[in-house]
């Protein structure tokens, strides 16, 4: 794995794309969230050349539940077979419905530790500058 591997988030809307992306980032990780759910091709996602995909999905109705949609049942599935063959390439599928978005970041990080995979060592370094002690990737803040 690269020294610094690109994690790509994709899923449909309001599943947390940009707040995982977000909230992996501040922790060192190379991760951007991409709106394939929106594209119209399926493959799109795969341009992007990452090294780890995670697809996020929930209900129609926790995104009913999160977000003012202007749109119905349809759309959702039109989003969901948008993103087959993301999922069919997939490192992980996270069903968000249950996660608060804390909760969500610290599943994902651990997934990610499980496979071998930290935050890199430069925004490591750079943490460190503010605290008190070393650290190494696998050790926690």
């Amino acid at each position: 794995m690269k020294n610094s591997p690109l994690i790509l988030i994709v899923g449909v809307c309001a599943s947390g794309k940009t707040t995982l992306s977000q909230g992996l980032r501040e922790l060192g990780f190379n991760a951007r969230s991409f709106a394939q759910e929106h594209s119209v091709s399926g493959r799109l996602w795969r341009r992007l050349k990452p090294d780890v995909l995670i697809v996020l999905d929930c209900r129609y109705e926790t995104i009913r539940r999160r977000k003012t949609i202007s749109w119905g049942k349809e759309r959702y599935r039109q989003q969901q077979a948008l993103l087959k063959n993301a999922r069919l390439h997939s490192t992980l599928i996270i069903k968000t419905d249950q996660f608060t978005p804390a909760e969500l970041i610290a599943y994902v990080q651990k997934e990610l530790e499980l496979l071998g995979i930290y935050p890199s060592s430069q925004s490591l370094k750079n943490r460190n500058d503010f605290s008190s002690g070393p650290s190494s990737p696998g050790t926690p803040l």
